[in-house]
């Protein structure tokens, strides 16, 4: 089965090259580098290499806190990571700059795989989550190259595809040194795939210890001064027909709270232009954050058109609705405005996110809406009153604290595998 998988994959990467070109009308990004992906690269290390692999941005923002700490406590370590997408890229490389170098992801076959891994001579593989590619993996197992799958999560969706190959994946899976499993359920469902049970550890999620630094919290006090105490809600990693609910709720809460405004963060780059003219076409006053424009008295939406900078939105924010979740795309991280203390609403659509939506609807610190009028109800309801945004605020923040050690768990397994 895997070589009928190779032979189908080999005739199709001139139709994914083209593809990436396509994606680029949108997104130049990603039409540049692209050789990288057929394991074509200058840079070599100059010593002892650890490969971190972050398919785009959501698992490059969870990279963060083990990346720092890779950084830090393997100072003489030439750290490389990963991603797939230029959004991911981005964002490692202007967060991490020049202590970590950036390549992109190889494509998925033997040959190509052979020779990234002879330039980039690693001694450990790090997978953030889920990103499990058959010839990847052989080749690692191979090169004898120990893999962590680092913060993993298994959807009952993702688990299904899986389950359906899992013949074709159980040799595979087995070769893997460790999987750190953000839950229960989690190392159950990389089991039955056929990890060795010895092989799982359950550390909980890396996300939660994130550290949120001073100069954020500075710059989004510094952000907030430009319109004060104007009633501000974020709706952030938006999808596409979720900005018309959103907008919708908007108009809902304008007619209480006229001097409302929106910061709108759109997960995809290549939307920002088509969710600046869909405010426009409603007749909303919007200001451009990547056009250095200033939200004025007059301004109902600040259209967040940048990458990497969320988190600052989000402490700029007094109540937060985290997108992907009023349409079934399974919802996006909830940790990071726990971790700031703000007051969390969420559509019904969280099936990638349970074990934290769990947690955070057990303490009280999560809010579920279905529609823009219960999205609109729910704001008001915390614009109206500071106490209980201020408490379920504080419930959220609760859970993040609560739950932080998964990073000590994972560089236990690293330190020890050295």
């Amino acid at each position: 089965m895997r070589y009928l998988y190779t032979i189908l994959l080999y005739f199709a990467t001139p139709f994914l090259v083209l593809r990436l070109f396509w994606k680029s009308r949108k997104n130049p990004a990603y039409r540049q580098r692209w050789w990288e992906r057929f394991g074509f690269f200058t840079w070599q290390p100059q010593s002892q290499c650890l490969w971190l692999h972050a398919v785009s941005l959501g698992e490059s923002i969870a990279a963060v806190p083990l990346i720092t700490a890779l950084i830090e406590q393997y100072p003489d370590y030439a750290i490389t990571v990963t991603t797939t997408t230029p959004t991911g890229a981005q964002f490692i490389q202007k967060k991490f700059d020049t202590h970590v170098q950036h390549i992109y992801a190889p494509f998925d076959l033997p040959s190509i795989i052979r020779r990234f891994l002879q330039k980039l001579r690693p001694v450990k593989m790090i997978i953030m989550e889920t990103e499990l590619w058959p010839n990847l993996l052989l080749e690692l197992q191979r090169a004898e190259i120990p893999v962590m799958i680092a913060n993993a999560r298994l959807s009952e969706k993702s688990f299904a595809k899986y389950q359906r190959a899992k013949r074709f994946f159980k040799p595979l899976l087995q070769s893997i040194k460790m999987v750190a499993a953000q839950s229960e359920n989690d190392g159950q469902r990389f089991a039955a795939l056929g990890v060795l049970p010895q092989c799982i550890m359950i550390t909980g999620n890396i996300k939660f210890d994130q550290t949120i630094p001073a100069s954020v919290i500075e710059q989004a006090k510094i952000l907030r001064q430009h319109w004060q105490a104007r009633p501000t809600w974020i709706a952030a990693s938006t999808h596409s027909g979720e900005e018309t609910e959103i907008l919708a709720a908007l108009a809902l809460i304008r007619q209480q709270f006229p001097h409302t405004l929106l910061i709108i963060a759109p997960r995809h780059p290549e939307r920002f232009q088509s969710v600046a003219d869909l405010c426009k076409s409603n007749n909303y006053t919007l200001a451009r954050r990547s056009q250095h424009e200033i939200p004025c008295t007059k301004t109902a939406i600040y259209l967040a058109d940048t990458t990497g900078e969320l988190l600052l939105l989000y402490a700029a924010s007094d109540v937060a609705f985290v997108g992907g979740s009023l349409i079934p795309m399974g919802g996006h991280n909830l940790i990071e405005p726990a971790s700031l203390g703000l007051p969390i609403i969420s559509g019904p659509h969280l099936q990638n996110f349970t074990t934290i939506r769990d947690l955070l609807l057990h303490q009280d610190g999560l809010l579920l809406v279905n529609n823009a009028k219960e999205l609109a109800q729910q704001v008001m309801q915390l614009f109206k009153n500071q106490a209980l945004r201020q408490q379920r605020g504080a419930r959220a923040w609760r859970v993040s604290e609560q739950n932080r050690g998964a990073l000590a768990k994972h560089l236990h397994w690293i330190q020890g595998n050295h």
